[in-house]
């Protein structure tokens, strides 16, 4: 039984002494270091490349003449945020997810529009598709629009283009944000923010 105490806590020394010598595995956490979140770990999009261009986008949009004429409607104007496409052959529809409600947080704050909750979309293309398990369709905005009741919508897209070289590989995203008119499905803002990630 001594012995068997004595192999136990010669073990944990052991491995305690290999944790502190960097043998084993550390853990950080992103807030105590920042910069963990800010190295690329792939080619592929990351949740800080997303947040790079929708800042860019609602940073040009803040300043766009459509934002100026919301204020001179004194907030009287209604909007909702769309889904944003994915353009890309890679899963983050749930980075999307997130970045839509991003940009809804941002025109609620903005104080300029009266922002429809995208909660309730789903249904609403429910009815306008007639379908099942109904998916979003640019072409039906005016549609979508009148069931919403709303003015105007954002929405946008992420796409990619990818080059190839023997020693080397480039993907350029981008990613469109748009505001539309329902009535009409005129576009009345749109811009385009770039990430580029390489690999050699």
């Amino acid at each position: 039984m001594k012995a068997l105490a004595s192999l136990a806590l010669t073990v944990l020394t052991a491995g305690a002494a290999l944790s502190s010598a960097g043998c084993g595995p550390t853990y950080v956490r992103g807030s105590d270091d920042p910069s963990i979140d800010n190295a690329a770990m792939s080619t592929g999009l990351d949740k800080d490349d997303i947040q790079r261009m929708l800042k860019e986008n609602l940073d040009k949009l803040r300043v766009a003449p459509i934002m100026d004429q919301w204020r001179q409607d004194h907030a009287q104007d209604t909007v909702a945020v769309f889904p944003f496409e994915n353009g890309t052959d890679q899963h983050i529809d749930s980075m999307l997810d997130a970045t839509l409600s991003e940009a809804e947080t941002w025109l609620v704050d903005s104080n300029t529009v009266v922002v429809v909750d995208h909660g309730r979309q789903a249904a609403m293309i429910a009815e306008v598709e007639g379908q099942q398990h109904p998916a979003f369709n640019p072409a039906h905005v005016a549609q979508y629009g009148k069931q919403l009741g709303v003015k105007y919508f954002v929405t946008g897209k992420v796409s990619a283009s990818d080059e190839r070289t023997d020693d080397a590989r480039r993907v350029q995203y981008m990613f469109y944000l748009q505001v539309i008119e329902t009535a009409t499905s005129a576009i009345r803002w749109q811009n385009r923010a770039y990430v580029t990630k390489l690999v050699h």
